[in-house]
């Protein structure tokens, strides 16, 4: 019913009280959320970071001006949780390197070897991308794995856009060389 309306008739009419315009708006982005939070603080906190962006986002609905487009918006709320549970796992001395499992597995239509060097390369990838320093992991994910562009995410991320482009450049040369390992080694 709502499907088909563009997400600033669904904020107003979700800041009219429409709750069911607010949960096409959840359905409509939950993926792209929970893919940035999963990359950002890991995939332990990625459903609680994700929930607690949609809440402040409910909570704030209100004081959304509409100068900026929602998804930008929301993803400037899930970036700040995003933060505010790396800052809490610092603060607890709990390491950024932990091993998680997040469920993904190769295809099944080659070869056991090849089957576990893509499962082996793919937890290279991730890992490289968790170890990035914060700055650099959240504009490399904003614009490799949601595939924002550069005024989108200097909007989300309140910083200038050659900041934030130096910020996925610098991010691009960390992961390449921490990956320089693989060079060759699964062809």
């Amino acid at each position: 019913m709502d499907g088909g309306r563009d997400d600033a008739a669904l904020v107003q009419a979700a800041q009219r009280g429409d709750q069911g315009a607010f949960g096409v708006l959840v359905a409509r982005h939950a993926a792209s959320i929970l893919s940035l939070t999963t990359r950002m603080p890991g995939a332990g906190d990625a459903e609680d970071a994700a929930q607690d962006a949609f809440v402040s986002a409910f909570t704030a609905l209100a004081s959304f001006k509409h100068e900026s487009k929602f998804s930008t918006w929301l993803y400037r709320i899930a970036v700040n949780k995003c933060h505010d549970r790396l800052r809490a796992r610092r603060a607890s001395d709990v390491s950024l390197d932990e091993e998680h499992d997040d469920g993904w597995e190769p295809p099944d239509d080659e070869t056991p070897h090849w089957e576990l060097e893509q499962s082996e390369m793919a937890d290279a990838i991730e890992r490289g991308i968790r170890d990035l320093p914060p700055l650099y992991r959240e504009s490399f994910v904003l614009r490799h794995v949601e595939g924002l562009d550069y005024d989108e995410m200097s909007a989300i991320l309140d910083a200038p856009r050659d900041t934030v482009k130096m910020r996925v450049y610098k991010a691009r040369g960390l992961l390449c060389r921490a990956l320089a390992h693989l060079s060759g080694a699964y062809r």
